[in-house]
């Protein structure tokens, strides 16, 4: 007697788990900003490679184009985080009412923070370090740093009126001129962050800023 072979189950489509197309991203775009951006304040563009903005993002290259564009593109983004970034450190000591002595003294030591900020010693401002050099070469990047510095010229020049009309100032003071020196002040520290000058020191520079400044 022959034995009847075991038939196999029917095929059922619904059993199958359907493909999934391409993979799932394995990066957080805001996190990989942050690391260009930390990259590019620290070394600037030219001396960025694309190998080093893969390294430290963990993301290749197809992926970085795919994500951010070609590296100019990625250093404008980084740069447009650093403003953002340090707008939301400044903005509410710029419209709170404090006494204008006060308020420049959270102003200087709020940048000085973000100056000397970094892993791997003090990257001093992205705008007075990198940005402006770009500027000279690359029109896009150069009205990012004019509108930056009319930016935070208007902000201080703000203040400078409000403190005037409140009789913390003569009435002789010009807002525009001191908004100037103040954002002079800013640069100056920037700089000197970036170069290794103590704290310390830098906080008596914005001391002595202060006191010219304010009369």
């Amino acid at each position: 007697m022959v034995q009847k072979s075991k038939s196999k189950p029917a095929f059922t489509p619904a059993a199958v788990e359907p493909k999934r197309r391409g993979r799932p991203r394995a990066y957080e775009p805001d996190v990989a900003l942050g690391k260009a951006l930390d990259l590019f304040r620290k070394d600037g563009l030219a001396a960025t490679s694309l190998d080093d903005l893969s390294a430290a993002t963990g993301m290749n290259r197809p992926s970085l184009y795919g994500a951010f564009g070609d590296k100019r593109e990625l250093y404008i983004k980084s740069y447009q985080r650093y403003r953002t970034d340090a707008r939301a450190a400044m903005i509410e000591i710029f419209k709170g009412e404090i006494p204008i002595r006060e308020r420049l003294k959270r102003i200087f030591a709020a940048a000085l923070d973000i100056y000397l900020s970094g892993e791997f010693g003090p990257r001093g401002c992205f705008t007075v370090m990198t940005a402006a050099s770009e500027a000279v070469a690359d029109p896009e990047i150069r009205a990012m740093v004019l509108d930056g510095f009319s930016e935070l010229d208007k902000a201080f020049a703000s203040c400078f009126r409000r403190a005037r009309e409140k009789g913390e100032l003569p009435s002789s003071a010009d807002p525009t001129v001191l908004a100037q020196l103040a954002s002079a002040t800013i640069h100056t520290i920037a700089i000197r962050a970036r170069a290794g000058v103590p704290r310390k020191e830098l906080e008596t520079i914005v001391k002595g800023a202060i006191a010219m400044i304010c009369g």
